[in-house]
């Protein structure tokens, strides 16, 4: 079983590939997290979140392939956060993740079907 450290300011959390996909399935649910092909395709404001996702990646086997900024998202009158997009594979063509996402999962993120 791998597992990773992560250092935290208070304590230091051991990271299991059941807490990695537990944490997955919830941006699955949130629709964070989407199954594009074979590729995990997750789109948030919070890179730290993007971070996260390639440690939860890396501990079921898999690599993050891209990070991109998709696009600025306004936020108010005179702010604008960005819009990261971050493309995985996990090398496993029917790991579990993936039935999870199709059961409850949708094809658009949250942040494709705000206009």
């Amino acid at each position: 079983m791998k597992t990773i450290n992560v250092n935290n300011r208070s304590s230091q959390k051991r990271i299991t590939p059941v807490c990695a996909i537990k944490k997955l399935q919830i941006w699955i649910k949130s629709h964070h997290l989407i199954c594009d092909g074979n590729f995990f395709v997750l789109k948030t404001v919070e890179y730290s979140m993007v971070e996260r996702f390639e440690q939860y990646i890396t501990i079921l086997g898999g690599s993050l392939i891209s990070v991109e900024s998709a696009k600025k998202i306004p936020m108010g009158n005179h702010r604008q956060v960005i819009l990261y997009q971050a493309k995985a594979s996990l090398h496993t063509p029917n790991h579990d993740l993936k039935e999870y996402w199709e059961k409850y999962g949708g094809i658009y993120t949250k942040f494709d079907r705000e206009k």
